[in-house]
């Protein structure tokens, strides 16, 4: 159990909520376990990052769980000059990657907000019904492919070896999709081609660069140049290394 999630004292909950032998529990605590599926769902954490200092996480959860609404002053992406204020429903907790995200549901609509940006908070007397259709797990997948897919505005054209393909998840789940249905038939060697989506052509030099000589861009030809340059520059930097 990831330690933020232990933070709240969800861990044990957390985890009978995850067993197949639901079924087998007593009624109580059955109900007890769905509940929790309902409001809490956690994604893998990453490793080597800090934790964001998430002081209002707490009084989120409790709204989560008693179904209050939150008045909320929020940081917007424009920085710490850019902030709105908000009525939110809160209807579930997401930890991903050491990151807890807040989906919530305002003027009917429901939206994601980063629990690390709520800058003021006000917990509202009145509760709110809690929308029974409203499926986290599903709301989180479609969520977070679509925002993963706004940041990836460049299309690499990539030829990869067998390696390099098996590779592929490390640049995520959705360019990792992309670039398997695109990929073409291996050559006789194994390589193949395939489109993966990268931030920028300067975010993609350093992406590609991680699979060294099993991969060759091929298009566009902004991004072929930069990896030539950058191979130029790592061949210079070693050519003192002997053979």
């Amino acid at each position: 159990m990831p330690g933020p999630a232990a933070e709240l004292g969800l861990a044990t909950a957390l985890a009978a909520a995850q067993l197949k032998l639901l079924a087998a529990l007593p009624a109580e605590l059955r109900s007890r376990a769905v509940r929790t599926g309902e409001r809490f769902h956690l994604d893998a954490p990453g490793w080597f990052r800090e934790l964001e200092p998430t002081p209002h996480l707490a009084a989120v959860a409790d709204a989560v769980w008693n179904q209050r609404r939150l008045r909320v002053r929020y940081r917007r992406w424009g920085g710490e000059d850019d902030q709105v204020d908000r009525t939110l429903e809160p209807l579930g907790l997401v930890l991903k990657a050491g990151v807890w995200y807040l989906a919530a549901a305002v003027s009917g609509q429901v939206r994601t907000y980063r629990v690390s940006q709520i800058r003021a908070l006000e917990a509202l007397p009145e509760r709110f019904e809690r929308p029974e259709a409203f499926d986290l797990p599903g709301y989180w997948r479609t969520w977070s492919e679509r925002f993963a897919s706004s940041l990836l505005r460049v299309t690499a054209v990539v030829r990869v070896s067998p390696r390099a393909f098996a590779l592929l998840p490390m640049y995520g789940p959705h360019a990792a999709r992309v670039a398997r249905e695109s990929a073409g038939e291996p050559d006789a060697a194994g390589w193949r081609q395939v489109t993966l989506p990268v931030e920028t052509v300067e975010h993609g030099v350093v992406e590609l660069l991680r699979l060294g000589a099993d991969a060759e861009v091929i298009g566009p030809l902004e991004l072929r140049r930069r990896m030539r340059e950058a191979a130029e520059a790592l061949a210079r930097r070693y050519e003192d290394a002997g053979p």
